[in-house]
């Protein structure tokens, strides 16, 4: 992840010139040519990111199929060298691409999915050519899809990208082993904007969490690069 001083995660810093080159080294370091973190097939993120990232797509209308949609997961490009795996627990995500750039890479959407998600969801997906892999019953199973993606891809590595509701549930979930952070030298005082790790008591409760220092890296322009192993909960008084 990468944040402002005062840890967040969005707001008017990022968009400046400043924020942006930032934002360029915490990219380098994930996905850039000679990355830091190299095993891994891309990143997830969580609805509000993906909602980001499509726009307005408020034209599109589910409808029912005319045929059965096959059960199981389905791999529209199993070429794919770069995923960006999006969390979608109610079937909501209406793409209309199958990818999106972030700098100088090209990633395939996959939707992390539960199978209760409505056939006509499923449908419009494989129409626009965009992967999902399903995970749980009734609610998404996070746990299930980080062991789907690394089984269907043959990869041990994956790239949390938040946002912060999504962090903090995956980190209570203990799907985290390692925190990344290029911490930027932005600070904007926003009230309204969202941090690194931010509670939803729907999926994970509020708790102090304990993380061990790897590595400091000075990067340029003033922004600090911060590698921690995460310990995991502080549970006495």
């Amino acid at each position: 992840m990468h944040t402002l001083l005062n840890g967040k995660i969005d707001g008017i810093a990022n968009p400046t010139e400043l924020g942006m080159r930032a934002q360029k080294l915490y990219f380098d370091l994930m996905l850039g040519k000679d990355r830091y973190y190299s095993k891994h097939r891309g990143w997830i993120s969580g609805s509000g990111t993906s909602r980001a990232l499509m726009g307005d797509v408020s034209h599109i209308k589910l409808s029912e199929p005319t045929e059965p949609v096959p059960a199981g997961d389905y791999l529209a490009n199993p070429d794919a060298k770069m995923h960006y795996f999006a969390v979608d627990r109610s079937g909501s995500l209406t793409w209309d691409q199958a990818n999106f750039s972030y700098f100088d890479v090209d990633a395939h959407i996959v939707e992390l999915i539960p199978n209760s998600v409505s056939d006509a969801f499923k449908a419009h997906l494989r129409s626009v050519g965009v992967s999902y892999i399903i995970a749980g019953e009734e609610e998404l199973d996070m746990a299930e899809a980080v062991r789907k993606i690394g089984e269907i891809l043959n990869t041990e590595e994956i790239i949390l990208g938040g946002g912060g509701t999504l962090n903090w549930s995956m980190l209570r979930q203990g799907l985290l082993d390692e925190l990344s952070l290029v911490m930027m030298p932005t600070a904007d005082g926003e009230r309204h904007t969202h941090s690194l790790f931010e509670a939803n008591e729907d999926f994970a409760t509020p708790a102090p969490y304990e993380f061990a220092l790897k590595n400091v890296e000075a990067l340029e322009d003033g922004s600090v690069w911060l590698r921690y192993d995460v310990v995991g909960e502080i549970t006495e008084g």
